[in-house]
């Protein structure tokens, strides 16, 4: 079992930026690729990026390439999302997810990660 907890969410103009972090439970962290969802009120869960279990690989959704940035750092645990050049549009919950698929063709799908955390929120004002 892995636990996940993210971090680092609020309340931000648009334009502005913020840096979420999912800090997992197990010593067993490298082992998984992480990846990172956002839900908004009424809309399905949509991927927006991935990172694989040494952190050499990533994927971005289109819709915020170029804007966000996933890393990871496997000594503590931890995997970040950057979020920059924010729009209304990103407003969201941010929720982070583990799965041992190490390979980005599947990262976008959300039935390839077996764990979950429980999200921060993510409010973008114009």
């Amino acid at each position: 079992q892995v636990q996940l907890v993210e971090s680092g969410g609020g309340l931000v103009q648009a334009g502005g930026s913020l840096r979420l972090s999912c800090a997992a439970s197990r010593r067993t962290f490298s082992t998984y690729a992480m990846g990172w969802f956002r839900q908004a009120p009424m809309k399905e869960r949509e991927f927006v990026a991935a990172i694989s279990r040494s952190g050499d690989r990533t994927s971005y959704s289109d819709s915020v390439k170029g804007r966000f940035t996933i890393s990871r750092d496997n000594a503590k645990n931890t995997v970040y999302l950057q979020l920059d050049s924010l729009k209304p549009e990103d407003a969201a919950v941010y929720v982070c997810a583990a799965t041992p698929r190490n390979y980005p063709a599947v990262w976008g799908s959300r039935i390839h990660y077996d764990y979950w955390g429980q999200g921060t929120q993510v409010t973008v004002s114009s």
